[in-house]
């Protein structure tokens, strides 16, 4: 019957997983785990050009696996994909704060419109879908966490272009205008986005959790922060600062920093992220839970940078250059103890062992094309980069 589930049907029998974003980093090494362990895997993607390159092949997955090429926009696609399918992973998203700000239509009809036909399929067709996986993302706490040695916790606004303007990219108390220090963003932190995708995002997570816990479908939402490693996409010029910096080295560019270069981020490596994903299916803790999945350690662009540069030689700069782009946040640090205690989830990758697994995986690839100059063109056209 539609919308119905039964404790226990996930125990021990889920079989058939439908992973959307299917051939897509996270998606495609998540496929490959849940196969080797007996899973019987479909994949829906639409194999976008922006992150595939033109007439991409459909992937190629050792064991059961089916691949299903269509749009989480359509319902005929998202009909084929359902059937039989105990679990569904719905990794399927534009993704990519710069961009969402100019392509605004395109990010909400992906990210919302095409998650709340899932939904609506859920509550109005048959299904046997015991468990859903939605990827959100750390962009739903904009800003994020912060303390004030006068106020204590404070969860600021997005910063002032005039400030960043003029060189001073630092998070300050909106009530005594004092520097915040940065503290790990936990769960239960203020939620407001200061991007497109962000606001996307938390739509989708938002929807997911209601719905399920409407029709008695355990949710789980993994708000993932900046996952690396190898098999991203390095042709997708607006996300993914290993890729695009990677690039640029290999060409020989200047490594464009923005603001400057302090600015950090929570790297988790693409096997930790499977791994927490694999216990969202599997974890009976984890149903209508809310988790960060990240390493709980904050690396600042620059050390990114300078760690590719020295790991693939050659004579590109970095160039730190005080510009910006509206909607990107300062800093990024996520509180994991959450997943820690209710999943048993540890990070097992440092970053200076993903970023040298990265480079060598990035020796390998063919060289693509270097597109950021034509994305930052983009931005800075339609008044996103300062």
């Amino acid at each position: 019957m539609a919308g119905s589930y039964t404790k226990g049907d996930l125990e021990p029998a889920v079989k058939n997983v439908l992973i959307t974003g299917g051939a897509g980093f996270i998606g495609s090494h998540l496929a490959a785990d849940l196969i080797a362990r007996g899973y019987r895997v479909t994949l829906l993607d639409n194999l976008s050009a922006q992150i595939h390159g033109e007439n991409a092949p459909p992937p190629q997955l050792a064991g059961t696996s089916t691949f299903i090429r269509g749009d989480v926009r359509s319902r005929e696609d998202w009909l084929r994909a359902l059937r039989d399918q105990d679990v569904v992973v719905h990794l399927a998203a534009e993704t990519g704060t710069g961009q969402s700000m100019y392509a605004v239509e395109r990010y909400m009809d992906v990210n919302v419109r095409g998650t709340a036909l899932l939904l609506d399929l859920l509550a109005n067709q048959s299904h046997r879908v015991g468990r859903i996986v939605i990827a959100s993302s750390r962009a739903v706490y904009g800003e994020g966490k912060y303390r004030c040695p006068q106020h204590g916790v404070v969860y600021p606004e997005s910063r002032k272009a005039a400030d960043m303007q003029r060189g001073d990219f630092s998070i300050k108390c909106p009530q005594c205008a004092l520097e915040l220090a940065l503290v790990p963003t936990d769960e239960d932190s203020r939620l407001h986005p200061e991007s497109i995708y962000g606001i996307s995002k938390h739509a989708q997570e938002q929807m997911v959790l209601v719905t399920g816990r409407a029709l008695g479908i355990p949710v789980v939402a993994l708000r993932y922060q900046n996952v690396y490693g190898p098999g991203q996409s390095l042709r997708n010029p607006y996300t993914g600062i290993l890729s695009i910096f990677s690039t640029r080295i290999r060409h020989g560019a200047p490594i464009s920093i923005f603001e400057d270069g302090t600015e950090s981020r929570d790297f988790v490596y693409i096997d930790d992220v499977v791994n927490a994903t694999r216990l969202a299916i599997e974890s009976d803790a984890a149903a209508h839970g809310v988790f960060n999945v990240g390493s709980g350690v904050a690396t600042s662009v620059l050390a990114v940078a300078h760690g590719l540069r020295e790991g693939l030689g050659g004579d590109s700069t970095v160039e730190v250059d005080g510009r910006f782009r509206l909607g990107d946040i300062r800093h990024n640090l996520a509180d994991i103890t959450r997943i820690r205690h209710a999943l048993g989830f540890e990070p097992r990758t440092g970053f200076a062992q993903g970023l040298d697994r990265f480079i060598a995986w990035v020796r390998t690839q063919e060289l693509p094309v270097d597109q950021f100059a034509r994305s930052i063109e983009e931005l800075e056209r339609r008044g996103l980069y300062k």
